[in-house]
């Protein structure tokens, strides 16, 4: 059934692998063609949605099933009294039988078929038909020019399952056109939803994500899952500070000698497990740190790293540690029963076979532990670049997820979470507005607050990443953001 994806639901994500193994299996169930007239009725029943003034439709065809979904849909626009016009790549007599089929019903129907893209005007619509899942390598040639046709357009636009160049596993994108997001771009994900959809460049080239199952129940299992929120929850009235447990940052480096402070970093993760309900905490700021007040929040109460009891606590460490951090996190790696590490207590692990062994054992005490890496943080981790973890984000968390046995939450354009015996899940709240110093440091503060309340550690990622994107979506355009916003 056609829907509007609900970004609140936890929908199943299958990868290009699956997708095309419950295609086969569902193909071989039903009378030939089934699936291809279903996904063109679909996309043509979008199309007059979402255009319904368009005198002219543009449907650039690619040599392969994709392009059948969009002669199907042509069939049905021209039958509906609309002026489809399409440009087909490739021989008709050579792309697939379920394509050759669509393609005679599209000619029988009357469509006009053209060598180069009609006039566009802005209430016209285009459709992308061209590649879908499988598109592995750049566009080239005349599907390249197409598309850059369709990005100079001002009319409407509509990929059939996945934008043309975009990896559907990945989210990495292949075209060389813009992927600048906007509010007439929309995307209609056919038979699964692609985690590449949701991560990288997906959200930006998709736009506004429909979906349409074709009437098919998923069999394979699914790789991941979309974030949701969590359900809502009512503390008890008979409730006191304690019962929320307490939270302690642990970073915010101080070098006078240097001209070096980073207890700002500290400050916005101690705010943050504040506000989101942390019974009391503590800030610890490392090196020669004078401040033992906050007066905008006079509610967080400073310690030294060698008053605290980390036996007792839930702690934030690495937000601005700088090297310094290196030097506490041994006893806290061993001693802290929740720990969430971020920033320079990442590096200082990724770089140190020591610390690496001893996070790994946390895992076998029971110890919970959460890493939430920006990309170059997780490179580090596994020993490779940033552009590695960029172009398989959703494999990267959960390899860092095995290799260390904890929870991770690999930050970016659509956030992934991983973790052992836990079905990954990709975060689809958030925007630009994150992209500012400090936010991650909130972030890691939301986190640490959630642990001492009692969450699970995986859920207690997932809720915080969830609810730290969906601020920055009603923040009002008109208002400045800055991490501090988000406390």
């Amino acid at each position: 059934m056609l829907q509007l994806l609900d970004l609140h639901q936890p929908h199943p994500m299958h990868d290009t692998a699956a997708t095309r193994r419950m295609e086969q299996a569902a193909a071989a169930q039903l009378p030939a063609h089934t699936l291809m007239r279903r996904a063109g009725l679909s996309v043509a029943r979008l199309a007059v949605a979402l255009a319904p003034h368009a005198r002219t439709v543009w449907i650039a065809c690619g040599p392969g099933n994709n392009g059948g979904d969009g002669l199907e849909a042509a069939m049905h626009l021209r039958r509906w009294g609309l002026n489809p016009v399409v440009t087909l790549l490739g021989n008709p007599q050579h792309i697939p039988a379920d394509a050759r089929a669509s393609f005679a019903r599209a000619q029988e129907a009357g469509v006009a078929f053209a060598e180069t893209p009609p006039p566009l005007h802005s209430d016209d619509l285009c459709i992308d038909a061209l590649l879908g899942i499988g598109g592995a390598r750049a566009p080239e040639g005349r599907m390249a020019e197409w598309l850059s046709f369709m990005a100079a357009s001002s009319a409407h636009r509509l990929a059939v399952d996945v934008p043309s160049g975009l990896n559907a596993d990945t989210g990495v994108h292949l075209a060389k056109t813009s992927t600048s997001p906007s509010e007439r771009h929309h995307t209609l994900s056919l038979l699964t939803l692609k985690p590449g959809l949701f991560t990288m460049q997906g959200r930006d080239a998709c736009g506004t994500l429909w979906f349409d199952d074709l009437g098919i129940a998923p069999e394979e299992p699914p790789i991941a899952l979309l974030n949701v929120a969590a359900p809502a929850h009512t503390r008890p009235h008979a409730s006191h500070k304690g019962t929320w447990g307490d939270v302690a940052v642990i970073g915010g480096h101080v070098d006078s000698a240097r001209g070096i402070a980073m207890g700002g970093a500290a400050l916005l993760a101690g705010r943050a497990a504040l506000s989101n309900g942390a019974g009391r905490v503590y800030v610890s700021l490392l090196g020669d740190a004078s401040l033992m007040l906050d007066v905008a929040t006079p509610e967080l109460m400073f310690r030294r790293y060698d008053a605290l009891d980390l036996r007792t606590l839930s702690v934030v460490c690495g937000c601005g540690g700088g090297e310094a951090v290196a030097d506490v996190l041994e006893p806290v790696l061993d001693a802290t029963p929740r720990l969430v590490l971020d920033a320079d207590a990442l590096n200082a692990i990724a770089g140190d076979p020591v610390l690496q062994t001893a996070m790994k054992s946390r895992a076998e005490r029971g110890q919970a532990t959460v890493l939430t890496p920006h990309p170059l943080e997780a490179a580090r981790l596994l020993s490779c670049n940033a552009a590695d973890v960029q172009n398989n984000r959703l494999n990267a968390a959960q390899e860092i997820a095995r290799r260390f046995q904890c929870t991770v939450v690999l930050k970016g354009s659509g956030t992934a979470m991983a973790a052992p015996g836990q079905l990954s899940r990709i975060n689809p709240t958030g925007n630009a507005r994150l992209a500012t110093a400090g936010t991650g440091d909130v972030l890691a503060g939301m986190i640490g607050a959630r642990l001492a309340s009692g969450c699970e550690a995986f859920e207690a990622a997932c809720t915080a990443v969830w609810q730290h994107g969906h601020m920055a979506d009603i923040w009002p355009k008109d208002l400045p953001f800055t991490a501090g916003s988000l406390c």
